[in-house]
C-alpha cells in the first residue's frame, strides 16, 4: 500500500505495511513496563529512578493475543499479531508509578515492532 505524505511542502510515497528486517533496530535494553494505572509498554529502557522509568521509542501495549502473561510476551512476542492493538511508538514517555520492568528477548522485541499501528 502506497501512502503520500505532504511534508513542508514536500510530497513522499511511502510504503509501510509491515516492517522488512532492515526497518526493525535491535535494542538490547527493550524492556515491558507494567505501570499501577496506566497500562502496559515496550521500548528501550532510558532511565529508572524509584517508581519513575522512561523510555525511549515506546509503545502502549493496550491489547494483545497470543501470549497470555507479560511473561511469556516478553520471551515469545505474540503468535496472533493481527489481532493486536498497539498504537504508534512514541519517542519517549515518562511513566511515574512502574511496578514491573521485564528484559524482552530480541525474538519478542521484533514480534512487538512488527505488529501493525492500531487506529481506531
Amino acid at each position: 500500500m502506497t501512502k503520500t505524505i505532504n511534508v513542508s511542502n514536500e510530497t513522499y510515497n511511502k510504503i509501510k505495511d509491515q516492517l522488512n528486517e532492515d526497518e526493525i533496530k535491535m535494542s538490547k535494553n527493550y524492556v515491558i513496563v507494567r505501570t499501577y494505572s496506566a497500562g502496559c509498554f515496550a521500548g528501550e529502557l532510558e532511565s529508572r529512578d524509584g517508581k519513575e522509568v522512561v523510555l525511549n521509542n515506546a509503545r502502549r501495549l493496550w491489547y494483545w493475543d497470543g501470549a497470555f502473561t507479560l511473561s511469556t510476551l516478553a520471551m515469545d512476542g505474540v503468535s496472533n499479531p493481527e489481532n493486536c492493538k498497539f498504537p504508534c511508538e512514541v519517542e519517549e514517555i515518562t511513566l511515574t508509578e512502574a511496578i514491573e520492568i521485564i528484559s524482552c528477548s530480541e525474538q519478542a522485541q521484533r514480534s512487538i515492532k512488527e505488529v501493525k499501528i492500531w487506529k481506531s
